[in-house]
């Protein structure tokens, strides 16, 4: 994939802790990467996110997807994207406190493409972050044609 088009790979971030948001963003800004990056902050924002983009057949999203959200599992959302023909093939990271062998095992099996445990140190989090990023810089995402 030549670079232009890492822009037209919408990031969608689905975190409900806005300092991890803020973080999350800033630091894969840091590595380079500039694609538009759509913050929901629940489960039912994110799905309605990913329902209007295939409504307008919108450029490919990547979602960044912690599991941890105030209205419903991450689980249940990564079921939905892998379940439905149009998105299994956005690619989703896993991005959570949640270090349980039992889940991380489960969004594997479900068709997670990458999982990382957020460290509770911060400079930690941010180096995981900037590495999180520049792995985003170089990752290829299948276009919207390629689901038809």
């Amino acid at each position: 994939m030549p670079p232009t088009e890492h822009h037209q790979v919408t990031i969608l971030m689905v975190e409900d802790d806005l300092g991890h948001a803020r973080l999350i963003e800033k630091n894969i800004r840091r590595a380079g990467v500039m694609n538009e990056v759509i913050h929901a902050v629940d489960g039912t924002t994110a799905l309605k996110h990913l329902a209007h983009g295939q409504t307008l057949d919108q450029k490919p999203f990547l979602v960044l997807l912690d599991l941890n959200l105030p209205d419903m599992s991450g689980i249940t959302i990564l079921e939905h994207l892998k379940s439905d023909p149009h998105l299994r093939r956005f690619p989703v990271i896993v991005l959570t406190t949640t270090d349980d062998e039992r889940e991380i095992q489960r969004c594997y099996d479900l068709g997670a493409n990458v999982y990382i445990t957020k460290p509770v140190d911060y400079e930690a989090f941010t180096t995981a972050i900037r590495q999180l990023g520049l792995f985003l810089a170089v990752m290829q995402v299948p276009g919207t044609d390629e689901f038809a």
